[in-house]
């Protein structure tokens, strides 16, 4: 937090003036916390329109806010920059941020930008407590046990934007890093969580504080002796380049992606690369991928926030040759027979969730990747 701006009262909610931490202490009230989650997961500010707040995946205007302008927006931000994030505001350069109220014990990651609106921002908060893996939901016990005590290989996490993509990172390294004594690297942008373990050494990375790149960090970190990397983001084909490396040469890597099944997340991959080397990296991830996480988050049926609806890909032979073949679109049907590998495709899981009571079908059918759940669950 700097001390060189002050929290002051600049927006106007009905008759009173409220700071950036009024704004940001709603995450934290009774009524929008349940089972240890927020269920304020971002506020939006934005230029003509009053503060927002995502509730239950739902965007809703702060009742009786202001319209914002850009001045308000900048003077709500300030303080909870830092000085070189600041000068980006000022010279209208999109930015990403993290803040931590230690009083609170909340954490915020912040993208701010302009528009043709004005300067806007959403803050995104970042829970304090992240769950174990046992709590995350995923379809099978194996999914998660598998990747904490791998030995190596690469892991991708994918799903939209805000689909819990960082908390199910962080648990799975949090365990990591609590039950084996190993050498554990990120690189991200933001750091969204702090990482302590009792065994583990870890050394977590900012892009524009601690490394200029993913790629230079990925390759300074190869040479300090690690067994887990974490890569925020794959962005470009010299980072995707030695993340695969790092893989195949006895590392655990783990990165995220922004698609919406694990099918995506291969072609995504693949995509990054120069149509001329696609045989080569299509034989290089059959052999270094371990597995694909795809998530979404789903209205629970208790009314009492949203759970993780999961597709999970452990890459056994089957779809090993599907990707070294360039047979993506065969991977969906593959997903389905393949359950004793560990495999589950989302409509599969839903259909569970449904089952078992934790979403209602409406929420199920909202969520789904194809038209054939509805049949799965027995309707018309």
């Amino acid at each position: 937090m700097s001390d060189s701006v002050p929290f002051s009262a600049v927006y106007g909610v009905g008759e009173k003036q409220w700071s950036i931490q009024d704004l940001l202490g709603r995450f934290d009230e009774p009524a929008f916390f349940s089972d240890g989650m927020h269920r304020i997961s971002d506020l939006h500010l934005q230029s003509g329109r009053p503060a927002h707040y995502r509730f239950d995946g739902e965007l809703v205007p702060l009742p009786r806010g202001a319209l914002l302008d850009s001045a308000t927006v900048i003077a709500l931000l300030e303080p909870i920059l830092n000085d070189r994030a600041r000068q980006k505001l000022a010279a209208g350069k999109d930015l990403d941020a993290s803040w931590e109220w230690p009083e609170r014990q909340l954490s915020f990651r912040i993208n701010a930008f302009r528009s043709r609106e004005g300067t806007c921002a959403a803050i995104r908060v970042l829970a304090s407590d992240v769950p174990p893996p046992e709590e995350l939901g995923f379809p099978m016990e194996r999914n998660w046990q598998e990747i904490v005590t791998l030995e190596q290989g690469l892991v991708i996490v994918t799903g939209v934007t805000g689909s819990g993509k960082s908390t199910t990172v962080a648990s799975l390294l949090r365990r990591r890093a609590r039950d084996r004594g190993e050498r554990i690297i990120t690189l991200e942008d933001p750091i969204e969580y702090v990482l302590e373990g009792d065994r583990a050494l870890i050394s977590q990375r900012e892009l524009g504080t601690h490394l200029e790149s993913f790629s230079a960090g990925l390759r300074s970190a190869l040479r300090e002796d690690p067994d887990v990397i974490f890569v925020g983001e794959i962005r470009d084909p010299e980072t995707a380049a030695l993340a695969l490396t790092a893989a195949e040469t006895g590392h655990v890597v783990l990165t995220t992606m922004h698609t919406r099944d694990a099918r995506g997340a291969v072609t995504r991959l693949v995509d990054i690369f120069p149509m001329d080397r696609t045989n080569e990296i299509c034989s290089q991830l059959s052999f270094s991928l371990h597995s694909v996480i795809a998530q979404k988050l789903v209205p629970r049926s208790d009314g009492k926030g949203r759970r993780a609806a999961m597709e999970v890909m452990a890459n056994h032979s089957s779809i090993a040759n599907l990707i070294r073949t360039g047979k993506w679109a065969q991977i969906p049907a593959t997903l389905e027979t393949q359950r004793k590998n560990g495999c589950i495709t989302l409509d599969q899981h839903l259909k569970q969730l449904v089952e078992d009571g934790s979403v209602d079908m409406e929420a199920a059918l909202r969520s789904a990747n194809s038209a054939t759940l509805q049949a799965m669950l027995g309707g018309e």
